[in-house]
């Protein structure tokens, strides 16, 4: 009997242990994010400098990007609205927000794999927490939505569109995907300072759901096939915040979805940061 005892020691002091090192793990993350958001004047200086680096010299600067979206909303609105036979006053305000909160949607998506990659230089000479960089990036995407967002308001006013106060329940929509954003943003930029080739495949793949996201054409369109949006989780992100601006309600199934989906990024995102924070300098 005293034997079986001590076999079973050495399995008791592993697992225990294993306890001890993932409770950790999550403490020292977690203090990373305090401290990260703590430092919200650095990540976001280094925000505003990351988007007057990307145009410097640049008479226009940001507004680049304005211009060339809001010649792509009318060209193309008014192409798809003949193709799909939609009314243009209706379908341009439905194209424009889609390709607002797409654009937002898909750049953390594509510009994550170099989250830590890129900052190569600050991570290995300043010892700062890994999440400021995540906060940073983030920061830079709303300037950039923030600018973008003119478009929004021309399209009211020419349109004249009025919403009324259900469009302020796209802040609650935006919120929830920066958050979802940031989250994912980290789970990208870990996978892929470890795996090199993870931005690519990232890159192909938003571009098929570009396609399967009702961006561009109406979620109604599809009729019978209701399911390749009902299943798609960008769509639901989308619709929270494309339906306020349009002076629609998101249904409790939008919201329900990206709760859902909010849960699932976070403890992703959180155990592979617990788990593989320490070995992030080391990857890149």
């Amino acid at each position: 009997m005293q034997s079986q005892i001590s076999l079973n020691q050495p399995d008791t002091l592993r697992h225990n242990r294993a306890i001890t090192t993932t409770s950790r793990g999550f403490k020292s993350a977690w203090a990373d994010v305090i401290e990260g958001a703590r430092l919200w004047p650095l990540w976001g200086a280094l925000g505003w400098n990351e988007i007057l680096q990307r145009y410097r010299r640049s008479t226009l600067g940001p507004f680049w990007l304005t211009a060339s979206m809001a010649v792509m909303v009318v060209a193309l609105g008014v192409v798809y609205a003949e193709l799909f036979q939609q009314k243009i006053d209706d379908f341009i305000p439905f194209f424009c927000v889609g390709m607002l909160v797409w654009t937002l949607i898909a750049g953390y998506l594509t510009e994550s794999g170099t989250l830590f990659t890129a900052s190569e230089s600050y991570i290995k000479q300043i010892s700062l927490p890994f999440s400021v960089y995540v906060f940073r990036s983030g920061w830079a995407k709303l300037i950039i939505f923030a600018h973008n967002f003119v478009i929004y308001f021309g399209v009211l006013i020419f349109f004249r569109i009025w919403p009324g106060s259900v469009a302020l329940l796209a802040i609650v929509g935006l919120l929830l995907i920066v958050l979802n954003g940031a989250f994912a943003s980290l789970t990208i930029g870990m996978v892929s300072a470890r795996f090199r080739d993870i931005p690519q495949v990232i890159n192909s793949v938003v571009q098929i759901l570009f396609f399967l996201t009702p961006v561009f054409w109406k979620p109604e369109s599809l009729k019978g096939h209701a399911y390749i949006t009902e299943y798609n989780p960008f769509f639901h992100l989308l619709q929270i915040v494309r339906a306020p601006l349009l002076g629609d309600y998101p249904t409790a199934t939008n919201y329900l979805a990206v709760i859902f989906i909010t849960i699932l990024n976070a403890a992703l995102a959180l155990y592979l940061f617990s788990r593989f924070r320490g070995r992030i300098a080391y990857w890149i």
